[in-house]
Formats: structure tokens, sequence, C-alpha cells
């Protein structure tokens, strides 16, 4: 926690790790707390019921002892190392008010302060708990396969990279790896926050915590249980919670001059008031202004929002990387969303199919299929998913720069751009393709061409919701692609989105981010290596897709571990949201120092009055900043089916 709070972990470097507590009675505080409760109450019904004095008395110093034992000897740790904070102010009041006889008071200060640090204790290791508890969804054992297919378990700490690893249906993926046999479904909600499942066959890769589904898996291991994804990601969330936010250093910056200011202050007030008036009032006085100035609940109000929100934001598939980041993505107006991979899908389709009189499109697919099974181009792909079963070809070749030429069922097939096919009565159809910001490519057949094929890189199905949302939610959106202006211009209309800069180089995409700043916060949300001048120049980087990316999780502020766009707004209403929190927070605890400085100087509050203040309104701060730590899952979202459709209303 904060230095100028001085409630920070007191345990010296040699000391062993204490493991986090996972119920709030576990808190060594909170059970000092109870003890000294029950004590101070004993001391109360003695007095009541005419018990000796010494009694009531030994109750009290009991309670005293037992809670001033959870802040004491860290407060001496502290001062022996030269730092003071609350811990500071609250031992010289308790100290002070024995001094005056006031046992009791000083019981009860100690008492309502122990509970105000377990609180807080439970309040941070209950959100660090839930991070870490992400470990816990891989199995502590694996089935590998041996060299003769022979199974054996293996301890999780035991996988190498390279193990061939049985994943049966219903089980989690133990260790990230790249299917080798087999076909399923993997469930990853957990790492991705997506609720639909995802097909994973020959060559996907998978990841530790993953479910599978109904297919048997094999999967050859690709790192170890102590660098797969999951363990990156706790390692980086709690590696960057170190990082303040502009509100915690606020909060900080305020605190740590208050801290010696109070003591300066009720040193004034004792010594002012016991040369004008009865120095015994006066002195408990400044003990008192001491406990209503202490900027404890200012100096976690802010920590207590970061840690809960960022643990709720890993729960939704969003990396947040540290309170800067999270208080900057709050703040954040204008969104630049790249093209290729964030706003589409990076997998180009086939949208439109033109055939001459006399041919079908169906055959038209199925000659360019034939040929672009032969060839690696990235159309080779999309053309090859609308006809999984091309019927074969011969004697293919490619022309550097403009297409293929085979033979099909002994027919003379050229596949190629326009210009080097002339589109002849498909001129106008190609035309409406590229306005339509497509790729074209016209098919020939024995000197023929007898149709046309668009193929587009397409929008994410939930792009132009995404869109819609952000523009309701008052962000200024915007598109920055290298792709052409008319592919760019295409795609945009139909997400819903104004702003578009195209044909722009990575040093291009860095200028205009730099021109959006100035007006007002931007991000700049993009997923390639061409993206990180941009994502660096932004006031926040969101990487897209990052799930097993190492450069952009480490290279962004912010990275959506999945593929679902509609993440995007959900982070950013969680980040705006948790702000508020943290405004919330600081002011509350200003106003109160604010208001109980002079109510203390002026004797109107008593020690006990203000500790109780005091103390539960930091109960309320932090109650407050774990409501950050609340978040709701996305509903399920089902992509409609892909299907070929024709543009610019001409037949097939």
């Amino acid at each position: 926690m904060s230095d100028a709070c001085g409630c920070d972990d007191d345990r010296e470097s040699d000391e062993p790790e204490q493991e986090e507590p996972a119920a709030w009675w576990q808190v060594r505080e909170i059970r000092a707390a109870a003890v000294a409760g029950v004590l101070l109450v004993g001391g109360f019904v003695a007095a009541r019921a005419g018990a000796p004095g010494p009694v009531a008395t030994a109750c009290n110093w009991a309670a005293l002892l037992v809670g001033g034992y959870t802040f004491v000897p860290g407060t001496v740790r502290r001062l022996a190392r030269g730092r003071i904070g609350v811990g500071t102010l609250m031992t010289i009041a308790a100290v002070g008010a024995t001094l005056l006889g006031e046992v009791g008071e000083a019981a009860m200060l100690a008492f309502l302060y122990s509970i105000s640090e377990g609180l807080e204790e439970y309040s941070v290791a209950r959100t660090r708990h839930g991070l870490r508890a992400l470990l816990s969804l891989v199995p502590q054992e694996a089935t590998i396969l041996g060299a003769d297919n022979s199974q054996r378990l293996v301890a999780l700490a035991d996988l190498a990279v390279g193990d061939r690893m049985l994943v049966r249906p219903g089980e989690r993926v133990a260790t990230d790896g790249i299917v080798r046999a087999g076909r399923s479904a993997l469930d990853n909600a957990a790492l991705t926050g997506e609720s639909v499942p995802v097909e994973a066959g020959l060559g996907d890769s998978v990841y530790a915590g993953a479910i599978n589904g109904t297919g048997t898996l094999e999967v050859q291991v690709t790192s170890t249980a102590e660098n797969n994804s999951l363990a990156k990601i706790v390692a980086i969330v709690e590696r960057e919670q170190a990082r303040k936010g502009a509100g915690q250093r606020l909060a900080d910056r305020i605190a740590k001059p208050l801290v010696p200011g109070i003591m300066i202050l009720a040193a004034l007030i004792a010594v002012t008031g016991s040369l004008l008036g009865e120095p015994r009032t006066w002195i408990e006085r400044a003990l008192v202004v001491l406990v209503a100035a202490s900027p404890c609940a200012l100096a976690i109000a802010v920590p207590v929002t970061v840690v809960a929100a960022i643990g709720a934001a890993s729960r939704i598939g969003a990396l947040v990387k540290g309170g800067a980041a999270l208080e900057g993505l709050g703040a954040i107006r204008t969104l630049a969303l790249d093209k290729t991979g964030t706003l589409t899908r990076n997998t180009p389709t086939v949208i439109d199919v033109a055939a001459t009189e006399g041919t079908s499109p169906d055959h038209v697919l199925a000659m360019a299929a034939a040929l672009e099974a032969r060839s690696e181009h990235p159309l080779a792909r999309a053309i090859l998913a609308a006809v999984p079963n091309p019927p074969p070809a011969a004697d293919v070749q490619a022309v550097t720069g403009a297409g293929l030429v085979g033979t099909v069922a002994g027919h003379r097939i050229r596949l190629g751009r326009p210009g080097w096919l002339p589109a002849g009565d498909l001129t106008a159809r190609v035309a409406a393709m590229q306005e339509a910001g497509a790729t074209a490519v016209l098919l020939e057949e024995n000197g023929i061409v007898i149709g046309a094929i668009a193929v587009r890189d397409e929008l994410r199905p939930e792009a132009a919701e995404v869109v819609a949302r952000l523009h309701a939610d008052g962000y200024t959106v915007a598109m920055l692609t290298g792709d052409n202006g008319l592919t760019a211009a295409a795609l945009a209309r139909e997400a819903g989105i104004e702003q578009v800069h195209a044909d722009l180089r990575p040093e291009d995409k860095s200028a205009i981010i730099a021109r959006l700043r100035a007006t007002q916060p931007t991000a700049m949300v993009g997923d390639g290596v061409n993206d990180a001048p941009a994502l660096a120049t932004a006031d926040i980087g969101i990487a897209m897709g990052a799930m097993g990316t190492d450069v952009a999780i480490e290279t962004a502020d912010v990275a959506l571990m999945g593929q679902d766009l509609r993440h995007l707004p959900q982070a950013l209403a969680h980040a705006r949201r948790s702000r508020t929190i943290m405004v919330q927070n600081v002011g509350l605890s200003l106003a109160l120092i604010t208001v109980l400085i002079p109510l203390a100087a002026f004797g109107v509050l008593g020690l006990a009055t203000v500790v109780l203040i005091h103390e539960l309104a930091e109960i309320l701060v932090i109650g407050n900043g774990v409501r950050a730590g609340r978040v709701r899952p996305l509903p399920p979202f089902t992509a409609p089916q892909a299907t070929v459709r024709t543009l610019s209303g001409a037949t097939p």
C-alpha cells in the first residue's frame, strides 16, 4: 500500500513470505481486533457491574496491547528507517492518551485501527487471490504419449517442451501447445472472457486452462507450466500493479506532506494552548487532531480500487497493466482502430462471384479453386474455403505479379488480376467489386473470360455493433489502415466509422495519433507489429487478440486476450466506472479530514468519537473500492453464417 499510509507490508526482506488469507477471519489484524474487542467489552461490563477498578483497567490494558501489536511494531521499524506514516500518528495518539490516564480511549483507538488495517489487508488479498486463482484452472497432472503411443501421467511441473500431451473430452489443457492430431471445440472463457467455444484442429494453438469439448486432441507442448499463458498473465499483472496511476500519485502527493504537517500542527496546538490555557486540555486536543487528520483513507483510496479493478478486468479477458493504464483507459475519449485483424478477422473471404451468360458461379469457383490448390497466395485460402473439394488441376504455373495458369479437365484455365486478363462483359461488375473494397480476380477458360471473384477481409460480425456502442458512449472513433482508400472507405461505411485514414505507413499512423492526442486523450487499438509505433504514441495502447502473443502483452498498456471486439467497450466502461470510484474515494477522504480537523482542534469531538468516525470512513472507502471488482461477463455472441453474396444487385 502507500508509503504515506504507513500501512504497507512491514515484513523485513529476510522474513518468509506468508500465505495470503483466503477468508476474513484468517487476517492477523482482524483476529487481534476481535480479541481486543472482547477485552474492551469485558472491561466495560466489569466497570458497570461494580467490579474492582483494577479489573476494568486490566482489560483495557490487555485490549490496548493486543490491538497495538498490529501496528506499533511496524511503526517503530519504519521510524528506524526514517519513514513516518499514519501508523506514527496513531502510535503517538495511543501513547499520549495512555500517559494522560485515558487507557480505555487508547484501547478503543487500537481496536478500531486494527480493524481497518485488517479489512484493508483482506480486500487486497481477496483481489489478488482471485487473480492467482487463474493458475488453479490447469490440472496438476497431464497424460503424455510415449514414442510407442503408450500413455502415462506426469506432474504438471514435469512437462517439457516437445512432449506429446493427450487431452480427452472434458479435460482442461495443462499448458500451451499446438494440436498435432484430432479436432475439437475449446472453451477459453476463463482466459479470454469469450463464452463461444473455439474450433481447434491440426496446427492450431491451444492455451493452458482451456476446456476441451467432445473431441480428443494430441497436443505438442510449447511452454512449461512456469511459462505458459496463464502464468504470464498473472506475473505481468502482479508486476504491473506496482505502477501507480495519476490518481494514486495524487493521493500520495497529498498524503506524504500531510503526515508531517499534521504532526507540526498538533505540536503547535499543544504548545500554544498550554501557554494560553489548560495544558492537559490542549494536549488532549492535539492528540485528537493527530487522529482526525490521519490520511490513511486517502492513501488507500486509489490502490484498493486499482487492485480490485485490475483483478476484475482479467476475468473478462482484459489484461490491464497497472494503475496508470487503468486510469488512462478510463480517461480516453478518442479511439483509433486498426483495420486488419482488429475491425476485420484477417481472414479473406469470397464475397461475390460474377459469371457470364451460360456459366454458373459454382463452375467459376470450382475452376479457380483447382488452380489455387497449388498456390501459396493469400487469396488461395479464401477461394479454397468456398470450394473445399476442388477438381484436380495439371501443369499449374504461377505468373509473377499476374496470376496462375493450368489445365482442368482438359480445359486451359487462367486466373489473375484485371489488366492481365481483360474484363470484357464483366467490366461493370469488376468495378463494383473494387468500389466495395474487394480484390477482384478474373477467370478465363479456353481463352474466354467467364467469371470474376471478389475477395475481401470482412468485418468482424460484431464490429458495427461495437462502433455504434462506442459512439453512444461518447467516443470519437477513427480507422487507421495501410490498405487502399477504396477498401478502407467501404469497410468504414459498413462499420459506421466516419473518420478514415488509409494508405498509411507505420510512421504515418503514429503521426495521426499524435494529432488526435492534441485534442483529447486517445487510445490506439491494433494487433500487428506495424501498429507498434502508434501503440507507443497513444495515451493508451490496446492490443487486440493478444492471447499467446508475447510482444503484444509486453508492449501494450492493455491487452484484450480474446477475439471478440465487444470486449473493447466493456473494458472501457469498466475503466471509466473504476476511475469514478477512485475520484469518489479521494473526495470523501479529503472532505473527512477537512471537517474533522477543526472539530477536533476546538474540542467539539473527543478522541473516541474521532477514532470511530475516521475508521468507519476508512472502512467505507475500502468497501467502495472493492466495488470496482464487480464485472458482468458478456452474453454469448453467435456470428452469422458466412455466405457468398452478390454486389451491386447484379445477377450471378
